[in-house]
């Protein structure tokens, strides 16, 4: 049976050039849309007829770049972001501790590495708890601990991995903080080792849970590994998930090339055997750099006090092939680059070895010169932005780091779609909140949704209209996955994937906006009175 939505603003999208707009109704019929338009257009008799009350239908929100069974498993952790120094990071800790005494670690995230003056050592957080202490930056590329952690991954004996750093005392014990790669294949395999499928499956469920309640149809999942693969296929079983995912596979830098190989290899097998519309393995993650916050991103110059630049993570004749090899066998290649020299390094590559068309990606983009911002679209790279890390509170310690000049070039994102690339919109939950409309409000207003009585901003010229946010969010992040001749927009024969929103159309009001319903493949998934 039909179903026609009346009184209700249906969004058209804004993308390439087209005008946006909204429709005063929309009809659909099993999974397709079959009308967007006049409601006295639609020649259906027996059709349901529904009533929105003057509602907002969008298309269904897809997070462009999200880790989904870390946000489901960090959901579970004591959260620091509201802290702002050791003694409210100190004070938080120690109430959670002595609440939760069964806890066998006491595992934390959300931490500003600026709250400590970028400081983290064991001894100023050991006198809270014997037991183990994890606490993750909010970027998810730092991790401090207290000893207890360290013993127990035997950190003090782990050899130094490349990409990443374990930090050590004047004895070349470590002393209690650890970054990029070696969060990954240190602290987090030791985590995952000593945690059960059966609590990962719970951090999945309430993450599949937490995107449906947010009108999410569809997620691209950034830093697929064998680990999470393992999972998301045992919870399919006797689960539905109503959104597609899409999923990139992590290729862990190594020096061996041989080993960076394989993992490309293991992206085309799984591609093969999961090309479904629904779940699939679409491409190749690459992590080149860090962040800012950490002093990891790869910069042309060097940071403030720093007497040379960050090299990024990859060497270009390591990194080259890898991105050939993934090419030439039809994945997609998304490189996380964040700093201008590694951001340059990407599309220098991507432009050089990538088939075009194949709609390659450059994750997070926050220092790119004015050059790769214009390549891009020369190239068909999509620029693929978070816009919640923009957000003023989390960019104080910017201008110290790297100085007041340079952060004039942050988050330039009118500055890609102007230039004709595609924007796709993401959260990179959980380093950041995956709440859409915070997002889209970072990218209109720039201003903060964490401390919305000020009024700072960062770079409001390079703010996108709201239009422009709302497309990017939903037929950016589509088209971005090769899904846009089915998804991201409502128009006729599309996929019916929509949210039913209250909201006023205006970029002050969308922290106020409130989901209602949504709707994945004809059928309403969610609904909230």
């Amino acid at each position: 049976m039909a179903t026609i939505f009346k009184n209700c603003r249906v969004f058209r999208s804004a993308s390439r050039g087209a005008t946006s707009g909204f429709a005063e109704a929309m009809a659909i019929e099993g999974s397709r849309i079959t009308h967007v338009g006049a409601l006295d257009e639609i020649n259906s008799p027996n059709a349901k007829v529904v009533d929105l009350q003057g509602r907002t239908v969008l298309p269904g929100f897809i997070d462009g770049h999200v880790h989904i069974l870390h946000f489901g498993q960090s959901l579970a952790r004591l959260d620091l972001i509201s802290c702002t120094s050791l003694d409210e990071i100190r004070k938080t800790i120690k109430a959670y501790a002595e609440a939760n005494p069964s806890l066998p670690r006491i595992l934390c995230r959300g931490w500003i590495q600026a709250t400590t003056n970028n400081v983290a050592l064991a001894s100023m957080i050991d006198d809270l708890d014997p037991r183990p202490v994890y606490i993750d930056a909010f970027d998810l590329h730092s991790l401090w601990c207290n000893s207890a952690a360290l013993d127990e991954m035997q950190a003090h004996t782990a050899p130094d991995l490349p990409g990443g750093t374990i930090y050590r005392d004047e004895n070349g014990r470590a002393s209690g903080l650890i970054d990029e790669a070696a969060v990954q294949r240190l602290a987090w395999k030791f985590l995952e080792s000593i945690t059960s499928t059966e609590d990962r499956l719970k951090a999945l469920d309430t993450a599949v849970k937490e995107y449906t309640a947010n009108g999410y149809t569809g997620v691209v999942d950034m830093a697929m590994d064998e680990e999470t693969w393992e999972v998301l296929n045992i919870y399919r079983q006797t689960n539905t998930i109503p959104f597609a995912i899409a999923a990139h596979w992590l290729v862990q830098y190594s020096e061996d090339q041989e080993a960076n190989f394989r993992y490309v290899d293991r992206a085309i097998e799984l591609r093969q055997k999961f090309n479904q519309p629904d779940f699939c393995v679409v491409g190749i993650k690459i992590i080149s750099d860090g962040v800012v916050d950490g002093c990891t991103a790869a910069l042309r110059q060097p940071y403030t006090g720093k007497s040379s630049p960050v090299e990024p993570i990859w060497p270009e004749d390591k990194l080259r092939p890898v991105i050939q090899r993934a090419d030439a066998a039809g994945l997609q290649c998304a490189i996380h680059a964040i700093g201008d020299l590694a951001i340059t390094q990407a599309v220098n590559i991507l432009g050089q070895v990538g088939t075009p068309g194949r709609r390659h990606r450059v994750e997070h983009l926050e220092l790119a010169s004015s050059e790769d911002a214009k390549r891009l679209g020369e190239l068909g790279i999509t620029a693929s932005i978070q816009p919640v890390h923009s957000d003023p509170s989390l960019f104080k310690a910017w201008p110290s780091l790297i100085g007041p000049d340079r952060c004039q070039r942050a988050f330039a994102y009118k500055e890609f779609l102007d230039g004709g690339a595609n924007v796709a919109l993401g959260t990179d939950a959980p380093t950041a909140p995956h709440f859409p409309f915070p997002n889209l409000y970072n990218a209109t207003t720039r201003r903060s949704a964490r401390e919305v009585e000020s009024t700072a901003t960062v770079n409001p010229h390079f703010a996108l209209s709201l239009a422009e946010a709302v497309t990017a969010a939903t037929e950016g992040a589509a088209y971005a996955r090769f899904a846009d001749s089915y998804a991201g927009s409502l128009k006729e024969g599309m996929n019916a994937d929509f949210v039913v929103v209250d909201m006023e159309w205006t970029p002050e009001k969308l922290l106020e906006a409130k989901v209602r319903q949504t709707w994945y493949q004809g059928q309403k998934v969610y609904e909230k009175e």
